[in-house]
């Protein structure tokens, strides 16, 4: 896989989250298409778009960067690495940090809460989220590697080459 660096150099219309981001998990360096859901302090969407086929994507959750509540946790992370999803970003916590550690999947988000948020499934799935100085549009390609995270202006692979 090409790095982030040397895809930003190469191709105009990169874009680059500045949002401070810490990584869990065994893949430090992930890649796919997007799918995306905006959350208020709810995991219930996330929870039911990770027990789908994930086929190699990166699901972005935009929780509104709010770091009082856990969005995201170790039962979701498998779920996540038995439907074949490449990775999640998270804009807001997780928690069991020390569990999602130990997986094979990428995560990112800016930091950890024990307390979890609701399960009533409210917000928007598969819409453009914006955070950090990008916008994850569903679709396109999202690469994340020791450097940081990107979006790619389409949803083509041969961009990693």
């Amino acid at each position: 896989m090409k790095k982030t660096a040397d895809i930003c150099d190469a191709n105009e219309g990169v874009q680059a989250c500045v949002t401070p981001m810490r990584s869990w998990g065994r893949r430090r360096e992930f890649f796919g298409l997007i799918r995306t859901v905006r959350v208020h302090r709810d995991y219930g969407l996330v929870r039911d778009l990770l027990s789908k086929d994930g086929a190699g994507c990166v699901l972005v959750v935009d929780g509104g960067g709010l770091l009082d509540r856990a969005i995201f946790g170790d039962v979701m992370a498998g779920r996540a690495v038995k439907n074949g999803w490449s990775g999640v970003i998270l804009h807001g916590a997780i928690r069991d940090s020390g569990e999602i550690d130990l997986m094979d999947i990428g995560i990112r988000a800016p930091g950890t809460m024990p307390l979890r948020g609701t399960a009533l499934g409210v917000g928007e799935v598969d819409v453009p989220v914006t955070f950090g100085n990008a916008t994850f549009t569903p679709g396109r390609l999202l690469v994340a590697d020791e450097d940081g995270i990107i979006v790619c202006p389409s949803g083509d692979l041969a961009i990693l080459s």
